[in-house]
Formats: C-alpha cells, structure tokens, sequence
C-alpha cells in the first residue's frame, strides 16, 4: 500500500548509497548524512527491506537509482518493469530519479551489465523515445547517468556527450554525471575526462555519482574497471573538483556496491566530498573578494563638477536672487574667477 510522503528536497551534499549490510545501523544511529539513494530493483516488492526504507525516507531524503530499464531498446521498453518503477516512485516519493544511458535486454533476456549504444541519430531517436515513455509514467524528469565504457562503436557519429546533451534537448531530460564513469571511460578509450565534464549542459546536471574503480593489466595495457569496491581514488577526486569548480555543489553520491565495508567508511568519503566542496566555494568567494578589492575605485565627482560656467556657480545664484545690484557688485568677482578659471 502506497503511502504518502511529504517531499524533500535533495540538498546540494553529499549522501550514501544504502545497503543492505547498513539498514539496521542507519534506523538505530540515524547518522548525519545529507540522503541516501537505494537501487529501485531492490524495492519492487515486499518486506524488511521496504518497511525500513519506508521509515528511513521519513528522516532522510531519497533518491531512486535504476538499472534494469535498458533505455537503448530498440523494441521499446519493458511495460511491466516500467509500472513496478512507477509503484516504487509513488510508494517512496523519492526527490530524485535516475537510470543509465544503455541497454540491457536483448530478446526478453535480462543481461547482467549495462552496455554501451552506439551514439548517432537514430540511436538518439530511440534513447529519446523511451524516455520520454519514462517521464510521461513517471509524470517527473529523470536523469540519466553517463556509463562506464570499455569498447566504442566505430561508427558513431557523435560522442557520449554530444549525445547527452542532445537528448536533454530533445526531451527535457537531467543528467546524472558520474565522475568515476567519466574516468574509467576516459582512461580505457583515450579521450580526455575533463574536456566530457565541459561538454555537458551544466544546467541539467542534477546528481554527482563518486566511487573507487579498479586497475587491470592487459598485456601491456592497462584497463579501469568501474566497480563501485574502493574508497574514491585521487584522480577521481581531482575530477570532482573540476566538476564542481565549473557546476557549483551538486547533490553527490558515494557509491559502494562491492566488499561494502563499515557505514562510517561510507560516511567518511561523503564528508571528504561536503569539505572539497566547501573549500572550492570559500576560494571562489576570496578570489572574488580579492578581484574588488583589488579593482581601482572611482573618484566620485563633486556636485556640477563637470559643469562650464564663466562665474562660480553659487555666485551667480546669489545675483539672481539680489537683482541688478547684487549683480554689479559681483562683477569684479566675475573678472577674478575668470583670470584663475
């Protein structure tokens, strides 16, 4: 049975992934976290899971991860696992909705992975349709998250961010950018990371992922595999940086999905995320301060400063107010004023 939640907003900090290992911890403590997010496939039906979540969205804010609705399907999406999402959204409410920009399903078959389009205009059509069959569903926007890529198809004809920010136009669509998607597709298809975050529309980007990868050696190469299973790495973090240094604080995400350890590790990297962001702001506003005061002011002018008269100005008030012998009797004033002017 649905209930009714009053909504709140995600603020523009960092939450955790919930899972299952922190459920109990999360109810008891009820730590400070800005708000969790929960994978929508988890919560499409019944039990402890959902009574606790029901519970925890009355203290937390909430966010709904998707991964199982394969927007890249050329024959469409799958109805039945598109009304669950929707029970889902209607029983928790949640601030935020989010899914892949992939494809899943091939036949009917559900396939474990998320797997990259190939990104020219009529995969664009396709991804464009079905999410606008989501949102119509769902009557909310939804964002879509950039993937974790390992291959690329010869025969695009725009690149992954291109084609993001093509389909926010078409649709109307946000974005949900992974920092360590970006990274990890990057690294392993030599493009540069940074470049991508500039590409993006910044307006629709309403959700920051945050995760650890891992490092695989391939003869000589060396591959980034994304498995939400580390603490977020360096170059990661150097990544979000530039994020939020060209975006502002966005709500962001730790996600950790693999060998999960204790919460306060999750809690932990969520802080290290709010403190980064917090000093990427406090040195735009010095730098800011810093530029005014450093700017030349104005003089500002005296009154009629810029004015050309052949007398001073109060003395000729005062011989229009005297009359004729007032002013016959300023008129070697007159002469001085002239001599000095």
């Amino acid at each position: 049975m649905s209930r009714a939640f009053q909504p709140l907003a995600i603020p523009a900090s960092a939450g955790i992934g919930l899972r299952s290992p922190h459920i109990s911890e999360m109810l008891t403590r009820r730590p400070s976290a800005g708000w969790l997010e929960v994978h929508a496939e988890n919560y499409m039906g019944d039990g402890a899971g959902v009574e606790a979540l029901e519970k925890l969205r009355e203290i937390y804010p909430l966010s709904v991860h998707g991964v199982g609705l394969s927007l890249g399907s050329a024959r469409g999406l799958d109805r039945d696992h598109l009304e669950r999402l929707r029970r889902v959204c209607e029983r928790f409410q949640p601030d935020l909705v989010s899914e892949h920009l992939a494809w899943s399903v091939a036949d009917g078959a559900y396939l474990n992975d998320l797997l990259p389009l190939r990104y020219d205009e009529e995969a664009l059509a396709i991804v464009a349709r079905n999410v606008e069959t989501v949102q119509d569903a769902l009557k909310r926007q939804v964002l879509i998250e950039n993937l974790s890529a390992y291959v690329a198809f010869a025969d695009s004809s725009m690149n992954e961010a291109e084609f993001l920010a093509a389909l926010v136009a078409k649709t109307g669509c946000g974005l949900l950018l992974d920092v360590n998607n970006v990274q990890v597709s990057a690294h392993n298809l030599q493009y540069d990371a940074k470049a991508f975050i500039d590409a993006l529309p910044a307006g629709a980007i309403g959700e920051i992922h945050l995760a650890g990868h891992a490092t695989n050696q391939v003869g000589v190469d060396t591959v980034l595999i994304d498995d939400h299973g580390s603490r977020v790495p360096p170059v990661v973090w150097a990544l979000y940086e530039h994020a939020i240094t060209r975006l502002g604080p966005r709500p962001t995400l730790i996600e950790w999905d693999t060998d999960v350890p204790v919460l306060d590790v999750l809690l932990g990297e969520a802080m290290w995320a709010d403190m980064l962001t917090a000093s990427i702001m406090f040195g735009r506003k010095q730098a800011a301060r810093q530029a005014v005061a450093a700017k030349p002011r104005p003089v500002s002018p005296t009154p009629f400063e810029n004015v050309r008269t052949s007398m001073p100005v109060l003395a000729a008030f005062a011989a229009a107010k005297a009359g004729p012998v007032m002013a016959n009797a300023l008129t070697p004033m007159k002469g001085r004023y002239d001599v000095a002017a």
